[in-house]
Order: structure tokens, then sequence, then C-alpha cells
């Protein structure tokens, strides 16, 4: 972490502003929301809290994107609301409703916990009106299992009324699905973007094909991005990555690319259990710079 203050090197932790209203402010468009879900993973993992480990991690980087030439702090503020409190609960849901529900930022940008945070998250935007969403789903997995846990939001949220027509998951991997669960997201009408296909095509043109897909009609979309799409050796902390996965450049890159579209509404980052990080933190810090991959993308839509 930067030890030593330097006017002229503002650290990316000052975007996040708490506590305040900031709705007259133009450059507070973005909100942000923590929740540690946990209890329900496949996997079984800590209870350390991610998104307090993500928030701490901007505090290693500036808040200047040398690629696009922006500063952001001078284009954005982020509204940070904190987190929820034991995500899991029954009441957690009454919670997610009253934030999420309660304010309409341009851009939400949630940080988990599991994915199960996917189904809450997006259940709670859509209040109700999950038909008229789109879901672009980064994950090595299809989350098609039945019950409840984090292997299981996709189907949750079909279920509740969300269109599979509108579905696009994309860097799905060999040997981390089933042919069965496969079989129900076809059925869907899901479209499914394999891992290999990452490989013979641009990042830039799967996001294309995934915005026509999820956004058609001009539908909101949500996005989640589960961190265990990237190599196992990028993101030690994902306890279902395996080697073979994205690199950590595919991963920002998609998710600036992601973030810039004016019809993405949220977008979240799951399944990073901070007990089982590497000593250097790769996984959180990647976590942290995915979080300013999503704002440079917002800053882009609006230049």
């Amino acid at each position: 972490m930067v030890s030593v203050s330097d006017p002229k090197w503002p650290s990316a932790a000052s975007l996040l502003v708490a506590g305040e209203d900031l709705s007259d402010s133009q450059r507070a468009k973005v909100s942000l929301l923590g929740a540690h879900t946990f209890s329900t993973s496949v996997t079984p993992r800590s209870n350390q809290s991610t998104p307090a480990a993500v928030r701490a991690a901007l505090a290693r980087y500036s808040t200047w994107s040398f690629e696009d030439q922006i500063d952001l702090a001078d284009a954005i503020l982020v509204h940070d609301h904190g987190d929820i409190a034991d995500a899991d609960s029954a009441r957690a849901r009454a919670q997610f409703d009253a934030v999420l529900a309660g304010s309409s930022p341009d851009l939400w940008v949630l940080l988990g916990g599991d994915n199960s945070l996917t189904w809450q998250a997006l259940s709670a935007m859509a209040r109700g009106h999950l038909a008229q969403w789109g879901l672009i789903t980064l994950d090595a997995h299809l989350d098609m299992r039945e019950g409840r846990s984090n292997g299981s939001p996709v189907r949750q949220l079909l279920d509740a009324g969300l269109s599979g027509a509108h579905v696009v998951q994309i860097g799905l991997a060999d040997f981390s699905n089933s042919a069965a669960y496969a079989q129900d997201a076809r059925n869907a009408g899901v479209r499914m973007i394999s891992r290999n296909e990452l490989r013979s095509r641009s990042i830039e043109d799967i996001c294309e094909q995934a915005f026509e897909v999820a956004g058609e009609g001009g539908r909101p979309i949500y996005v989640d991005i589960d961190m265990d799409v990237c190599d196992r050796s990028v993101v030690p902390g994902c306890p279902a990555a395996a080697p073979g996965g994205l690199s950590a450049d595919q991963l920002r890159e998609f998710v600036r690319r992601v973030c810039a579209h004016p019809q993405v509404r949220g977008i979240d980052i799951t399944e990073i259990d901070v007990a089982r990080d590497a000593p250097d933190e790769r996984t959180v810090r990647l976590a942290a710079l995915v979080v300013l991959e999503a704002l440079t993308g917002y800053v882009r839509r609006r230049s």
C-alpha cells in the first residue's frame, strides 16, 4: 500500500465517497455496494470480507488511466453504500431491495461474496420485471445447479422470469460443467460461448455479440464477473478456478468494454475467498483493478 502521501499521485481509494448526499454531483453517477455472500457455496469458504479487502486494495492504485488519458478523480465519484449485513440471511433480501431499488445510478458496482450475489442483486434491481432485462456472465461455470447456492443463480433467475433468449454466458470451461446442465441452458435459449472461442475471437467481437443478444430492444443489461473464469495462477483466491483460464489482461479488457456500453446498469465481481488468496494478494488486487476498469469503461460512455 502507498505509505507516503503524494498530492500528485491520488489514490483510487479516494474515488469512494460514503455517507453524503451526492444527488447533485455531476460526477456521482456510479454506486457501489458490498455483500459477502458465502454460506451456500458449493465449495466451503471463509466469512472474511472480500468487499473490505477490495476497497483496501484500491489504495494501491492511482486514479489515472494511461490508455484512455483520463483521470478518474476529475470525472467520477462513487457513492459507496457500504455492505449488506448478513448477506445470506432471509432479512438480507429486504436490504438488497431497499438499497438497489431505492437508488438509480447509471451503474451499480457490486462486490461479492460468492456468485449467489448475482441472483439477489439482479432480482432487486429488476423490481419484479426480470423479463425486461438481459444478463451477460463471464464465468467458467453455467450456474444452472438446482436449489440455492453459488452454483445456481442463472437457474434461479430463469425460474423467476428472466428470458434465456437474453442471456449470454461467456468463458465456459471444459470439465467444469455437466451435460445435463448444459442441456438445460440450451433448452432455455441461453447463448453459450466457450473458453475455446475466446482463443479464436477478439474480446471486442464477443462483446458486440453479447450486447446484441442481452440488450435486444434496448433492455437494461446486468453483467456478472465470476473471477474464477481466470487462470488459477492469476486468481488463487478463487476456489473453483482451474488451469487454462483467461488472463488478467483479457478480464480487464472485457470489463472496460462492457461497462462502456450504455445499457449496462449493473456489474458484480464475485467468487473470491480472501482467506485462500496468495500472500501477495494477487486475486484481491486484480479485483480492485476490475473495479477501476468498470469505472473507466463508464467514463468512456460519457465522453
